[in-house]
C-alpha cells in the first residue's frame, strides 16, 4: 500500500507534461547555466535610486502635442558615425563632432566634405578603427578602448584651442590646427578617470568635466543605470598647475556640465536619476547643490544659447513598470538576470525610446520642449545647439546629425 500511495503521490506531475517542462524553464531561467542574461560576469549589485515618482513628473511636465522636433531634418546621412557632441569655432566654421570610429572631424562647408580633424591617440589606425555605418555597433566595442571615444567638445573662444572628454583618454586638448591631442587629465586622487564624458571651460581657464562612472566604462554604460550605482564625479582641471581636483562625488550617471551665462553656478545631469542639477560656483550659496528639475526621461548634455537659455537633450520616456524596478532592487536583480537581450527586457517593460529637448532658464523653469514621439529625426539624442536661427542635434546612437529652424 505504501508503494501505491508513492506512486500515487508522484502521478500529478507525471500527468501534466506542461506542467513539467515549466518548472523546467523556470529552473533554467534561473539557473542560466550558459550565462545568456545581459549581466555576464558583472558584479551586479542594484540599489534604489533617488528619482522622482514618474505620475509626479508627468502631471507637471509641458507636452509637445504636435511633436515639433519630428519635422526636423536628416543631414550628413552615413557620413558621420554617433556624433555625440556639436562646436563650432570662433570664425563659425563647423560643426566639429568626435565620432564612434575615435576621431573628431570638421564640416569644411557647403561645397566642401567631412574631414579628420583630430585624434585622441597616435595609435588610431584605419583598419583597426574605421568601422564605417558599424562604429555605432556592438562591433566597434572590442576596439573603442583603443581608438578612443570622443564624447563633450568645447573651443575656448582666446585660444581657439579644443578641450576633448574622451570616454578612454580623459580630458584632452588640441590646438587650432588639429592633430593628435595632448592628454590632460587621466587620474584624479589616485584613481583613473574611467568614463569622461562632457566639459565646459570657464572664463579663468579651469575646465569642469564629468567621470560617469569609477566602476564601469563607457561600452558598460547601460549597467550603471541597470545597478544604479552612483560612484560619478565633477572634477575640476586647473591648466595652470596642471593638477585635477574632485568637485562632487556620489553622482549617479553624470553626464553634461554647462556654466551659466553669468559663470556663478554649473548645471549638470545626472541621467539615472533622471535630473537636472545645480552647483554653485560662486557668491552666498558657493558649494551648494541644488535639484534643479525632475525629468520625464534620461538627459544627456546641456547647452547655453545667446540668450542665457539652456537646451537638455532628453531620451525619453521612463514607464511605470521601470519605476517598479527602480524602487524595488531586489526585482531588477532577478529580472536582469533571464537569459533574454537587454532589448527584449526594455520591451518588455514597455520601453520605446523617442527623443524629446527641453530648453530651460537660470531658475529651471520650462521655456519650450520639442518631442519626436515616433523618433522620425532620431530615436536617441545627445545634445542641442542653437546657432544662427537653427538647432543642431547630435546623437551618440545614429549615423546622422538632425536640424530645425529655430524659433
Amino acid at each position: 500500500m505504501e508503494k501505491k500511495r508513492l506512486v500515487l503521490k508522484d502521478e500529478p506531475i507525471l500527468q501534466h507534461p506542461f506542467l513539467l517542462l515549466l518548472v523546467i524553464v523556470l529552473g533554467f531561467l534561473i539557473m542560466d547555466p550558459f550565462q545568456w542574461n545581459p549581466l555576464g560576469s558583472h558584479d551586479f549589485r542594484p540599489v534604489r535610486n533617488d528619482i522622482a515618482s514618474y505620475k509626479e513628473v508627468m502631471k507637471r511636465w509641458p507636452r509637445d502635442n504636435e511633436s515639433r522636433l519630428g519635422l526636423g531634418n536628416l543631414e550628413f546621412v552615413d557620413q558621420v558615425y554617433g556624433p555625440e557632441s556639436l562646436e563650432f569655432d570662433s570664425f563659425g566654421r563647423g560643426p566639429y563632432t568626435g565620432l564612434a570610429d575615435g576621431r573628431i572631424v570638421r564640416w569644411m562647408g557647403e561645397n566642401g566634405k567631412w574631414e579628420t580633424f583630430a585624434l585622441v591617440t597616435p595609435n588610431w589606425s584605419e583598419k583597426m578603427c574605421a568601422k564605417g555605418k558599424d562604429s555605432t555597433t556592438h562591433k566597434q566595442w572590442k576596439n573603442e578602448p583603443k581608438c578612443g571615444r570622443p564624447l563633450g567638445l568645447r573651443f575656448n573662444r582666446d585660444t581657439g584651442d579644443l578641450y576633448i572628454a574622451d570616454a578612454y583618454y580623459g580630458l584632452l586638448v588640441v590646438g587650432p590646427e588639429g592633430g593628435i591631442a595632448t592628454p590632460l587629465s587621466t587620474h584624479v586622487e589616485g584613481k583613473s578617470i574611467l568614463f569622461a564624458n562632457d566639459l565646459d571651460i570657464h572664463k579663468n581657464g579651469s575646465i569642469f568635466f564629468t567621470d560617469t562612472s569609477t566602476k564601469y566604462n563607457r561600452v558598460n554604460h547601460f549597467f550603471i543605470m541597470l545597478e544604479g550605482e552612483a560612484t560619478g564625479r565633477l572634477l575640476r582641471y586647473d591648466p595652470p598647475t596642471q593638477t585635477t581636483h574632485l568637485v562632487l562625488d556620489g553622482l549617479a550617471f553624470p553626464n553634461g556640465v554647462q556654466l551659466s551665462q553669468d559663470q556663478s553656478f554649473i548645471f549638470y545631469t545626472e541621467t539615472t536619476n533622471c535630473r537636472l542639477m545645480k552647483y554653485w560656483i560662486e557668491g552666498p550659496k558657493t558649494g551648494m547643490v541644488e535639484l534643479v528639475a525632475d525629468l520625464p526621461g534620461f538627459p544627456d548634455n546641456i547647452r547655453l544659447n545667446e540668450k542665457g537659455e539652456y537646451w537638455v537633450a532628453i531620451d525619453c520616456c521612463r514607464t511605470r513598470a521601470q519605476e517598479v524596478l527602480i524602487h524595488y532592487p531586489w526585482v531588477r536583480n532577478i529580472y536582469f538576470r533571464l537569459p533574454l537581450p537587454i532589448r527584449y527586457l526594455a520591451r518588455i517593460m514597455g520601453m520605446r525610446m523617442y527623443s524629446v529637448i527641453s530648453l530651460f532658464n537660470d531658475d529651471g523653469e520650462i521655456l519650450n520642449v520639442l518631442e519626436d514621439k515616433k523618433g522620425v529625426v532620431m530615436k536617441l539624442v545627445s545634445e542641442v545647439r542653437e546657432v544662427k536661427g537653427k538647432l543642431w542635434i547630435g546623437t551618440v546612437a545614429h549615423n546622422h546629425i538632425a536640424t530645425l529652424p529655430y524659433p
